[in-house]
């Protein structure tokens, strides 16, 4: 077996060969782990950190800083690697506790937890997606801060992609609108190594990579991921191609230099083995019993990236400098936006509405705070998966993000739901306030992207809306039932579905104001009342996630009636009825669990007394997590299963959604006689 196809320069290969070992020790320590790509792609991803990339490892956080995203994330000693070596604040301690609870260093890249860690990578396809993301991004922030001789937005997005990355559709998505857009300030190289989990990749990915990104506008080429000369030449001509985004195809071989494991499918997941290990390490010209050995030499080169980086930053210091005192309002500008504040007024313009006002749904109302926001936040940006009409979030000011126009706001992302989602991860990720909007149906489509921007505390916004069986004639494909519950299992989610036009108005505040997580904005189809807040509690109690909205009449209430959206209305209106026969009942607008989980005991006993367990609970979706708030003398007017296609008010009929109806079920909890039966047509399982 040959070992070294092309012998680089012996410092070069001294480096390389400690990324592989390093890699290979960490994973033999943990007994856990990836060692065969890092040991297959180091070669190339050196060539790319020590001759192109520009970083500076003692500010992780430079703001002109390349990007370099690791989608195959299960390779992530590769970058662990790197991060210690070339001086990022990643001890060999951490190196040593690879995978271990508490450290830094965990089984896949996690964004915020580990310094120089640029995404939060490992499900397949969202890394690639997130670097378009961070790729568009470069470019709005270019053409809207540069000015002549003061490009103080000038940075590259680098990744390494894997063939299992390929095979994720959300890179097809993404690579497909990243040729549309020519950006040419991303460049991947693909770890064409041929070995997936199961072996060989011919079993299930024999399609022609070239041809196929090709086809999407990509500048495509190929080298010998062992040949730093061949991939150096290859980095360099893609930097000089300024229209289109570079793939690299590198043909590497996985767990490169283990006699008996290189190129074979058991290096993908499982470490080496001792044995194995040790004749690497002999195969390699490496002491065979040494763990985690550094050679000064090495650490020397790598090291070498301090001073390097300290130099590229202090000469961009300096051009901002002069920007600042040539354009001090747009330097002010970046100050906020990098210091992840907002613009002194940002919310004074906002729309306001009054018990007067027309109905509206809340996709309307949000349409109307979205161009506020952008009148009066520069760096706010956002589009739809070619739903702007229908979810009213298009800026009517700017014009279309497009290849010639990257300093318009209105994203296009064509019907790409997943890759939207992971996009704009990616543009969060760059400082922008950014949302993305579809059908709440076609969450279950982002579901991952979701997850991760939680999981990463990214602060994207995801817009939904037509978000129940309230939409009308479009039928159950496109009615969400589940939805809600399952973005509310999500941690760190925060999901706010508001009652009425000023509900949203504040909600789209909060999502503003959160700098720290990802938010979830719930809007309707249907048009709905403007609550009368001088008759009713303030909307600004949306902050707190749920609030009394109408109090009992004629002492402490009997009943609670808790509902989210549209469902507030009906409540309202079922209130005014019992009510008028001496009941004595709350509503409680619950906008968003999440939020009112965040508050003190002492006010959620307020709003929801333990003593008072006749509740009934009012939302048009499942009623799974309801049980948390009703407990289990209350009931819940839900929806347990999929729609149908008709007009609105037959189906609010059918479903049960209707005044007489919670009326009905209000004098059932209270055990009172002589309402009439319950149930509705909907509840005895019929539908028309």
């Amino acid at each position: 077996m040959t070992t070294v196809a092309h012998q680089p320069d012996p410092i070069d290969q001294l480096c390389i060969n400690t990324i592989r070992t390093l890699a290979m020790d960490a994973v033999q320590k943990a007994n856990s782990g990836h060692p065969g790509m890092p040991m297959g792609a180091a070669a190339m991803t050196y060539v790319l950190w020590d001759r192109f990339l520009r970083f500076n490892p003692a500010n992780p956080k430079w703001t002109n800083r390349d990007r370099f995203i690791l989608s195959c994330g299960h390779g992530c000693m590769l970058l662990y690697a790197l991060l210690h070596l070339t001086g990022y604040d990643v001890p060999l301690d951490q190196i040593k506790q690879f995978r271990q609870l508490g450290s830094i260093t965990p089984g896949h890249p996690e964004y915020g937890l580990t310094p120089g860690v640029e995404a939060t990578t490992g499900p397949l396809g969202q890394g690639f997606a997130n670097g378009v993301g961070m790729a568009m991004a470069e470019r709005f922030l270019a053409a809207t801060f540069n000015r002549p001789g003061f490009s103080i937005v000038d940075y590259t997005i680098y990744g390494i992609v894997s063939d299992g990355d390929l095979e994720e559709g959300i890179s097809s998505e993404a690579a497909s609108l990243a040729g549309h857009l020519g950006l040419g300030n991303l460049i991947y190289l693909y770890d064409d190594n041929h070995i997936s989990i199961e072996g060989d990749t011919a079993l299930a990915f024999n399609e022609n990579v070239d041809a196929r990104f090709a086809a999407y506008g990509w500048h495509v080429q190929s080298a010998d991921g062992n040949n730093l000369e061949e991939v150096a030449k290859a980095i360099t001509k893609a930097r000089e191609v300024k229209d289109q985004p570079s793939l690299i195809r590198c043909r590497t071989h996985i767990a490169f230099g283990s006699p008996h494991k290189q190129d074979n499918a058991s290096a993908h997941g499982s470490p080496l083995g001792e044995d194995e290990v040790r004749l690497t390490k002999r195969n390699l010209g490496w002491p065979e019993d040494a763990h985690f050995f550094i050679p000064d030499e090495s650490l020397k080169r790598f090291r070498s990236a301090l001073s390097r980086g300290a130099q590229l930053e202090s000469e961009w210091k300096q051009l901002f400098d002069a920007y600042q005192k040539n354009f001090p309002a747009e330097a002010q500008q970046w100050k906020l936006m990098q210091e992840g504040k907002l613009p002194e007024g940002w919310d004074k313009n906002l729309p306001v509405f009054t018990g007067d006002s027309a109905p509206l749904a809340t996709r309307e109302a949000s349409g109307k705070v979205i161009n506020a926001l952008a009148d009066a936040i520069p760096w706010f940006i956002g589009g739809s998966a070619d739903l702007a009409p229908s979810t009213d979030t298009l800026m009517k000011k700017s014009g279309d993000f497009e290849k010639g126009h990257p300093d318009s706001r209105n994203l296009h992302f064509g019907i790409r739901e997943h890759a939207m989602g992971a996009i704009i991860n990616g543009m969060a990720l760059s400082r922008l306030v950014v949302y993305g909007a579809t059908f709440l149906q076609f969450s279950d489509y982002q579901r991952p992207t979701l997850r991760l921007a939680a999981l990463s505390e990214y602060p994207s916004i995801f817009v939904f809306t037509h978000d129940s069986i309230g939409l009308g004639e479009d039928g159950p494909t496109h009615q969400p039932v589940e939805h809600l519950a399952a973005l509310r299992a999500i941690p760190h989610l925060t999901v706010i579905r508001p009652a009425d036009a000023t509900e949203t108005v504040y909600a789209w505040k909060w999502a503003i104001e959160n700098r720290t997580s990802p938010t979830v904005l719930v809007f309707t189809r249907q048009k709905l009342p403007v609550i009368d807040r001088q008759k009713f509690a303030s909307a600004e109690n949306l902050f707190k996630g749920a609030y009394i909205l109408a109090e009992s009449k004629g002492g402490p209430p009997e009943i609670i009636l808790m509902a989210t959206g549209s469902e507030v209305s009906l409540a309202l209106d079922a209130w005014q009825q019992l009510t008028s026969r001496s009941i004595r009942a709350r509503v409680v607008s619950m906008p968003s669990w999440e939020l009112f989980e965040q508050q003190p005991a002492a006010y959620r006993e307020e709003v929801l007394p333990r003593s008072l367990t006749a509740r009934l609970a009012i939302e048009m979706a499942s009623p799974m997590g309801w049980h948390q708030w009703v407990g289990d003398r209350g009931d819940m007017l839900c929806v347990d299963r999929f729609g149908a296609s008709a007009p609105l008010q037959p189906l609010l009929e059918a479903f049960g959604f209707t005044v007489d109806n919670v009326v009905s079920r209000a004098l059932k909890l209270l055990n009172r006689t002589g309402a009439g039966s319950p149930e509705s047509g909907a509840d005895k399982g019929k539908l028309p």
